[in-house]
């Protein structure tokens, strides 16, 4: 299959390669980056954050070899992300995780040089602009991704039902049905952000994301985290490979600015 390069988290396929196969990784707004909070820039003009997953229909789980990710039926906007830097809603298509084989990485983003173990990004795209999620992929403004960041901490009570199912999808290439999940219950309470404009953090890599990066964590416990580590990159008849530090680390700014929506 043509412009089908394989690429991971190894040492021979991983992020540092990947300029070879996607010269845009070495772009000028690629992600994710390095959020140095005295830079940013407070700006009262950010609109709140609305967040309107009422009616969210979730549909299946899955390892696709590099994360899990759990997709939604996208048909209207009904689940969708609005205000923040933005005109239009935008449409949620999938939730996913990056994590780290020890507490002290996993993150993509990290805030003044500090990663946390894992993070959530919920990913949205802009369907009053654009006809398909693969259209909206390949614009300056076609997405909007949510980044949550998670700590070790107290159990998430809301996150039970999802790392419960992990084991359907231990081997890459596998999916489960999973119904009826709102990732509502994944945000923290206080939706401040920080946003800038950057990239998709897995090739291709397109510079098509506007990122809206949530500055309070949510916990889970290690116990929680653990299952994510269960995961396998490698499917069932393949050498098993444990899923763990599945992140890209943090790009060049490249004179980008980073907007806050709160006062620090």
């Amino acid at each position: 299959m043509t412009g089908h390069h394989s690429w991971g988290y190894g040492q021979d396929d991983g992020p540092l390669e990947w300029h070879k196969s996607y010269p845009i990784a070495q772009g000028n707004r690629q992600s994710p980056i390095d959020i140095i909070s005295a830079k940013a820039v407070y700006d009262p003009k950010l609109m709140p954050l609305v967040i309107s997953y009422e009616s969210c229909t979730s549909l299946n789980i899955s390892n696709n070899g590099h994360s899990v990710m759990v997709e939604f039926e996208d048909t209207d906007d009904k689940t969708a992300i609005s205000g923040g830097p933005f005109e239009n809603p935008f449409r949620l298509k999938q939730f996913h995780f990056h994590w780290g084989a020890k507490h002290s990485q996993g993150s993509e983003h990290t805030i003044d040089g500090k990663p946390f173990p894992c993070e959530l990004h919920l990913v949205h795209w802009n369907a009053r602009k654009y006809a398909t999620f693969g259209e909206a992929a390949a614009a300056p403004d076609g997405l909007a991704v949510v980044g949550v960041f998670l700590e070790i901490g107290k159990e998430h009570a809301n996150m039970n039902r999802l790392t419960d199912a992990l084991y359907m999808v231990k081997f890459k290439g596998t999916k489960a049905q999973f119904r009826s999940f709102n990732p509502k219950c994944l945000l923290p309470l206080s939706l401040d952000y920080w946003t800038y404009l950057g990239s998709l953090t897995t090739p291709p890599l397109n510079e098509s994301v506007t990122w809206i990066v949530l500055k309070e964590p949510i916990s889970i416990s290690e116990k929680q985290l653990e299952k994510f580590r269960m995961l396998l990159f490698t499917s069932e008849e393949d050498q098993r490979i444990q899923m763990v530090n599945n992140f890209r680390p943090p790009q060049p700014l490249k004179g980008r600015v980073v907007r806050a929506s709160f006062n620090a």
